[in-house]
């Protein structure tokens, strides 16, 4: 009876950590560059402990085990704004931006002037060019971003986007704010690199897939729970016939 609650408790954990994934996901619908996560789950067989101890040919009991938040890496769609600072990165390419904590990468795309004259994030984080933060001076007008990256007002060019790839994108870990950091170096991401100017890449996530399955995951933790609670009723009347008997 207990081995039937340890595994509806691993099961409960699971499911917990996908309504996290989840509730994340919805928060976000509304982020630029925003890839959706998804929670995965295999299953470990006990192999010592068995449903019942007096049946050794019994089949091992079942655990539910987190194997990860996989990125979903598709496309998000391109909306157009016009603004000549807003860029739609189209492929596997990301920004580089500069933070306290090194360099990170970012596929959102809306990036604006602060006070310094810099481009940056709208988190306020520099965007690296090839040859460092690009920079422009308080007399310089008409900024805007070629479709390769290249950066530049009516003064001239002020330097190029840095876009790097990655070798397993789908490794990437989240650090808030729409960021990512990599175990391995980038790569550039080269000449096929594209952007789109006066556009932005909005959020992949489906906000009507992630409703409906955040009401599939609370069915199921609900039923869980309802085994549990019942599971633990039969052992407490169990408990309480035998100290009967013994009376």
């Amino acid at each position: 009876m207990e081995n039937a609650l340890l595994i509806g408790l691993s099961r409960q954990v699971a499911l917990a950590r996908e309504l996290d994934v989840i509730a994340n996901n919805v928060a976000n619908v509304g982020t630029n560059g925003f890839k959706a996560r998804s929670a995965r789950f295999t299953e470990f067989l006990m192999p010592v402990a068995k449903a019942d101890a007096f049946k050794p040919a019994d089949r091992p009991l079942s655990y539910v085990i987190d194997k990860g938040t996989p990125l979903d890496l598709s496309q998000g769609m391109v909306e157009l704004t016009g603004n000549p600072l807003d860029v739609a990165l189209k492929g596997d390419n990301y920004l580089v931006v500069q933070t306290p904590n090194g360099e990170r990468y970012t596929r959102a795309g809306s990036l604006s002037l602060d006070r310094q004259g810099r481009l940056v994030t709208q988190t306020g984080l520099p965007v690296m060019g090839e040859a460092g933060p690009i920079v422009f001076g308080s007399s310089e007008h008409s900024m805007r971003i070629a479709a390769d990256g290249t950066v530049s007002s009516d003064q001239g060019t002020r330097g190029k986007l840095r876009q790097v790839r990655f070798a397993d994108p789908a490794a990437l870990a989240s650090e808030g704010t729409n960021l990512f950091s990599s175990a391995t170096p980038p790569q550039a991401a080269g000449i096929e690199a594209r952007l789109e100017p006066g556009a932005i890449e909005r959020s992949n996530v489906k906000a009507v897939v992630e409703l409906t399955r955040l009401m599939e995951v609370q069915r199921n933790y609900q039923s869980v729970a309802n085994m549990m609670s019942k599971s633990d009723e039969l052992r407490s009347r169990a408990i309480s016939r035998l100290a009967d008997q013994q009376a």
